[in-house]
This record gives C-alpha cells, sequence and structure tokens, in this order.
C-alpha cells in the first residue's frame, strides 16, 4: 500500500458512512454536501473493491468489510488526531485540550483525584478524562495505547511497552467489622473455605496468580468491575475481598469492614503509567508524564528493589 497515493481525508468520510449509514447525515457531520460525501463514496468502494454500504429496503447496512472496518476506522481515526496534534512545545499555563486516561475506579480514587487537583493548579486549560480499563486490555494493548494518553496500571499486567512508575502499594484484605470467625488473623485455610467477592477483571492478574501458586483457590460468590464497591459487598457478610491498602485505607470508614494482613507475603503492587512509544517524544505528553511521575513521588513514590 502506498499511502503518498492516499487522501487522508477519505478517513475521516469513511468513519462518517460507516457510523451514520447514510450519505447525507455523513456529509451534514463532516461538512460535505452531499454530492462531494456521495463522490467520497465511490471513491471509498473503488479501493477496497467493496460497496461498504449495501441498501436493505429503504436504508443501508454495512457489508461484511464495512463491519471490519468500523472499528478500525475508529482507531485509525483517533491515531490520525493524537499524530497531528503533536506538539514541539507545550506551556501548561496556556494550553487548553483534553487527555484522555485509561484507569481502574482504584487508580483514580487513590492517584487520579491527586492528579487532578494539581493539573487544576498548574494547568487550568487542561482537561483530564478518566475511562474505564476495558476487559481487552491484555489482548489488545497496542490498540488501546495508540488511541489514548496513558493507561494506569501495575506493573505485571503488560509488558513490551515504556512506562514511569508512579507509587508503590500493598494487598490487604477486607472482612466485616462483625465477621463470625475471623479474628485478627486470616489463615490459608479461612482463604479456601470463605466466599470471596472480586473485582472480575485481569488488573489485579499477579496477586489472582500468586494464589493459584499457593494452592489457593477463592470460592468466588460475587464480582464486581469496580474496587470501591468490594467493602459494601464484604459489610455484614462471611465474605472476604482482596483489595489494595491504600484504597482500603479510604474506603474501610464508609462501611463497617475491618483489614486483616494477608497470611502470606503478598506480591508487591506497583503502579505505573503506560503509553504508546508515538508519544514518547510529544512535548505535551513529556509534560503529562513529568506531572504524573511528581505526583506519584509526593505520594512516598516507589521503593528501591
Amino acid at each position: 500500500m502506498n499511502l503518498s497515493r492516499l487522501d487522508l481525508n477519505l478517513v475521516v468520510a469513511l468513519r462518517a458512512l460507516l457510523e451514520e449509514r447514510n450519505v447525507t447525515r455523513a456529509g451534514q457531520r463532516v461538512g460535505l454536501s452531499q454530492p462531494a460525501m456521495s463522490a467520497a463514496l465511490s471513491r471509498l468502494r473503488r479501493h477496497f473493491d467493496d460497496d461498504l454500504l449495501a441498501r436493505v429496503g429503504g436504508h443501508y447496512e454495512l457489508t461484511a468489510l464495512g463491519q471490519v472496518l468500523l472499528d478500525r476506522v475508529a482507531t485509525a481515526h483517533a491515531v490520525l488526531e493524537r499524530l497531528f496534534a503533536s506538539q514541539a512545545d507545550f506551556d501548561p499555563a496556556e494550553e487548553s485540550r483534553e487527555f484522555k486516561l485509561i484507569a481502574s475506579d482504584y487508580a483514580v480514587a487513590v492517584f487520579g483525584t491527586e492528579f487532578a487537583r494539581v493539573v487544576h493548579e498548574e494547568a487550568p486549560g487542561i482537561r483530564l478524562r478518566f475511562a474505564q480499563t476495558p476487559t481487552t486490555v491484555v489482548d489488545s494493548t497496542d490498540t488501546l495505547l495508540s488511541t489514548t494518553d496513558g493507561l494506569l496500571m501495575p506493573h505485571g499486567v503488560i509488558s513490551d511497552f515504556p512506562a514511569t512508575d508512579l507509587y508503590d502499594d500493598r494487598w490487604v484484605f477486607l472482612v466485616a467489622k462483625d465477621h463470625p470467625s475471623v479474628g485478627d488473623r486470616l489463615s490459608r485455610q479461612d482463604l479456601a473455605r470463605l466466599p470471596w467477592v472480586t473485582y472480575q477483571r485481569t488488573y489485579d492478574a499477579p496477586a489472582v496468580r500468586q494464589l493459584g501458586m499457593l494452592g489457593i483457590e477463592p470460592r468466588v460468590e460475587v464480582s464486581v468491575d469496580s474496587f470501591q464497591l468490594l467493602p459494601l459487598l464484604v459489610a455484614g457478610t462471611r465474605r472476604l475481598a482482596l483489595v489494595q491498602a491504600r484504597l482500603a485505607g479510604l474506603l474501610a470508614p464508609l462501611a463497617p469492614v475491618r483489614v486483616v494482613e494477608p497470611p502470606y507475603e503478598a506480591v508487591p503492587l506497583r503502579e505505573a503509567l503506560w503509553w504508546h512509544p508515538v508519544h514518547t517524544h510529544d512535548a505535551a505528553h513529556i509534560w503529562l508524564r513529568e506531572t504524573a511521575a511528581r505526583v506519584g513521588r509526593r505520594m512516598g513514590g516507589v521503593r528501591d528493589a
């Protein structure tokens, strides 16, 4: 494929056509007349040797190839936007733009709140958008990072991408304050016999893998996609939950639960900001990463190995 022969404006037209599935609406969306959008559709059909949009009754539906291109063109559009938004210089006090960060609710609560406060003070024109970590993060890391400004995630889940370490945390257990069979300590037998409430994504994979290596198979009674809901689902029950100590410190006062140390040496947790290599030398991203690292140091940073 010779990219020099392609009109990159067709990426914008293709996305509008596939998402709107209507030539007139697609043209209105991108500021083109109906004849101009029809001409763009004709060029795209010739390029792909496919109708892309097929009339069915009184409306259009995507062809099989059109369906394949639907997700790909959204990714390509996002990559191009970020590519051409790259800057040689960046003045946080004067700039106005948005940074999108992928993060779990744990990372937002523990790190994101302080990070947002610092950005608010130092860069009033900067907007932050936190999006939930998708379940596909391990399988499509390259695509995910290419369409966002960064990913907040601990080491041990993804690799082979640049990252800056932010802070250390550790794993603890939550049990109900009035738990009928757990005192000040948990035993490994308790971990095997008691029901669990767990965070359902692969985000905490290193901690889960460690349990398997210890021969402990959690009996999961409830799973949820929010770390912050764990205390509420533990309170007043026989359940237990594995949670980060920093988050436990924030949430324990909100529900009748208490923190208990693991009956084993839990795998360490080191939170990092990951990014796609395409952003490495961009001035705005350098500022973003340096600011994040500075906030991490204020939180205690990372300990030497």
